[in-house]
């Protein structure tokens, strides 16, 4: 069995959730005295996206403000994280025993959706974190595959964090920014729609979320989605998804965050 909360996909909103981090910020949280001792964090955002899975052996790793336009206050924040070359080195192993090629990142830092959700959960740093990086054109299966690789270490101390938003339609972002209106009705339906097949489990289904019209206005690219695919293999096939957040930010970005009992 696993360690409860073991394997966590949590929110990381635009970039002012840092700022702003409301319910959700909290609920993530409340998470945290449930963790335990942890060894290290193995941190999946899909703000580092490259052709093959790539591990993180910085020592220390900087804090990367990947965006821009946003609040002057949010590039005045550090997140001073401790790497560990030895669990990175794990995370190396476990994918290369599962026939998964992987690459090797000495420089590596993190990005703000690695480091937004870490500063609102483990605000001291003081916990070691390895990233991990997506592969956006090798599909949900392939991110499913990743996390199965991963699923030993979360028996070992390790927490893997995958971090993204159930919803994630930058065009409908900026028009909501700029013209104003309402949520978009596909954004609860696709969020409903995700918490159906998460409690039922059914990992064929969400493989297959591409496939709903719904989806695919929710995603118009896999890449923010692909972490819950990385959760849901790592936790393991008897794990139970709970959700431990519902909500929506922004009109059109779902909160959804997901822990595995």
């Amino acid at each position: 069995m696993h360690t409860p909360s073991s394997v966590l996909f949590v929110p990381h909103g635009s970039p002012m959730f840092a700022l702003h981090p409301g319910a959700a910020g909290a609920a993530m949280s409340a998470l945290v005295p449930q963790l335990g001792a942890l060894r290290a964090i193995v941190v999946v955002s899909p703000h580092w996206d490259t052709a093959v899975p790539t591990v993180g052996f910085a020592t220390r790793l900087e804090t990367i403000h990947d965006f821009g336009g946003f609040d002057p206050r949010l590039y005045e924040m550090q997140y001073p994280a401790m790497g560990s070359p030895e669990v990175a080195a794990q995370v190396v192993s476990a994918l290369q025993a599962a026939g998964i090629s992987v690459a090797q990142d000495a420089q590596r830092g993190l990005d703000h959706g690695a480091w937004t959700p870490l500063r609102q959960m483990f605000p001291d740093a003081q916990v070691p974190v390895v990233p991990l990086s997506v592969q956006s054109h090798l599909g949900p299966e392939h991110a499913y595959r990743v996390g199965q690789a991963l699923a030993p270490l979360a028996q070992q101390g390790i927490l893997v964090l995958a971090s993204g938003n159930i919803t994630h339609n930058l065009r409908d972002l900026m028009a909501v920014r700029t013209q104003g209106g309402a949520t978009p009705d596909y954004v609860p339906a696709f969020a409903d729609w995700i918490h159906t097949h998460m409690t039922a489990r059914d990992v064929p289904g969400l493989l297959a979320y591409r496939q709903q019209a719904v989806g695919q206005r929710a995603h118009p690219t896999d890449e923010h989605l692909l972490p819950l695919f990385t959760a849901l293999g790592a936790a393991g096939p008897d794990a139970q998804p709970e959700a431990f957040f519902r909500g929506i930010s922004d009109h059109v970005i779902a909160m959804d965050g997901y822990a595995f009992a």
